[in-house]
């Protein structure tokens, strides 16, 4: 499985933004850095609020339209837990995911070396990508529950 860089720098990201035929620019660069900021796996919702502090004039659409060019880019991961909004992940390593029933965070897990050796898959096919959640209680929270 391929592994990219887990950050990319101002000019890494406007570099594989061209790469991909995307223009870097101030709204892609703001939304990338809410994400890296804090890795908590944010909804889109979450993403422009938090871009709009430091950017007020920047739209809902805006936000979706840099977060649809981050992932075609590689440089994010849309993250789907159950039937909930889409989440975002700037943790490009291959990883699976943990969401917490009861505050609903949703943390990375690190993907074991030979994750591939415990799915067998039938002839001729090949795993590209992990998407993997296990679901249950953080420690915050079991520890809350178990008081």
């Amino acid at each position: 499985m391929k592994r990219n860089p887990s950050t990319a720098t101002p000019n890494q990201l406007s570099e594989q933004l061209a790469a991909t035929g995307f223009r870097s620019t101030q709204q892609r660069q703001r939304v990338y850095d809410v994400l890296m900021e804090k890795r908590d796996h944010p909804t889109a919702e979450e993403v422009f609020l938090r871009a709009k502090q430091a950017m007020p004039d920047i739209s809902m659409a805006t936000v979706y339209n840099c977060l649809d060019a981050l992932v075609k880019t590689g440089v994010v991961r849309q993250v789907k837990i159950e039937r909930g909004a889409a989440r975002f992940c700037p943790n490009m390593h291959e990883h699976w995911h943990f969401h917490c029933t009861g505050c609903g965070g949703v943390f990375d897990m690190d993907q074991p070396d030979n994750a591939c050796d415990a799915f067998p898959l039938p002839k001729g096919f090949k795993i590209d990508q992990f998407e993997i959640a296990a679901h249950g209680l953080c420690p915050a929270c079991s520890s809350a529950r178990n008081k």
